[in-house]
């Protein structure tokens, strides 16, 4: 994200399109959220090898702490592996290694029709903040760009991204910890999951609220001081 921050500030592009979760909380000053498109799915999957090995040893392959550290808390005799690259890069080395599988948004895989038919949804994993949305980002005194992209902002996912990014801003503090968050709207109501975990998945630190969409200011930060407050400050 930085290239295009820099690309953006020189006056080489207008507009940067990034996968929403790898957006640092604060932007560079200067570049603004322009619009939030319609979120695809956003919870993680298991691409396997053969699903026996759940109830037994195995070998799981994931760059990312937040999933290692969910699974580890499900299944704790299992090994956990580095895996990192693009999406084609690490498909292809979960095929030329001996893991058992891996874990990967499903998001990522849909948008570029490459989803395998040997593969489940871990629909009890808690995604990252803002998982499976894209954000457009201008200048901020781009008033041309900012008013076409305007267009495209979707209201609804933009709130519950939101809302799990000011969660995770709130409890990170400037580190880096295996945190998993997850808004959604039904009717007048959103519903909010969030948990922080150990590295190792031994402790979990949850919260589960709802609340009106009108009251939704200040919400994501509200479930963040309640898990710091439940011993997430120390777990942090």
């Amino acid at each position: 994200t930085k290239t295009l921050d820099v690309a953006m500030l020189t006056g080489t592009i207008d507009i940067a399109v990034h996968s929403m979760k790898d957006v640092p909380t604060a932007l560079p000053t200067g570049i603004v959220e322009a619009a939030v498109l319609k979120r695809a799915h956003s919870q993680d999957i298991l691409i396997h090898k053969g699903t026996d090995f759940l109830n037994e040893e195995g070998v799981v392959a994931t760059g990312s702490l937040r999933r290692q550290a969910q699974w580890l808390h499900k299944y704790p005799n299992h090994e956990i592996v580095d895996l990192r690259g693009n999406v084609n890069t690490r498909l292809q080395k979960l095929e030329d290694s001996d893991w058992n599988g891996a874990i990967f948004a499903a998001a990522g895989l849909e948008r570029i029709n490459l989803k395998p038919e040997s593969y489940i949804d871990l629909k009890w994993m808690i995604p990252a903040p803002a998982q499976g949305a894209m954000l457009v980002v201008a200048k901020e005194e781009d008033d041309f760009c900012r008013k076409a992209l305007a267009a495209l902002n979707h209201e609804p996912s933009q709130i519950c991204v939101h809302i799990e990014r000011e969660f995770l801003r709130v409890l990170e503090g400037g580190c880096t910890a295996p945190i998993g968050a997850l808004v959604t709207i039904e009717g007048d109501t959103i519903h909010f999951k969030g948990a922080l975990f150990s590295l190792d998945g031994q402790q979990r630190i949850g919260v589960e609220k709802t609340i009106a969409v009108s009251e939704n200011k200040g919400f994501g930060r509200a479930c963040a001081e309640e898990i710091l407050q439940a011993g997430g400050a120390e777990l942090m």
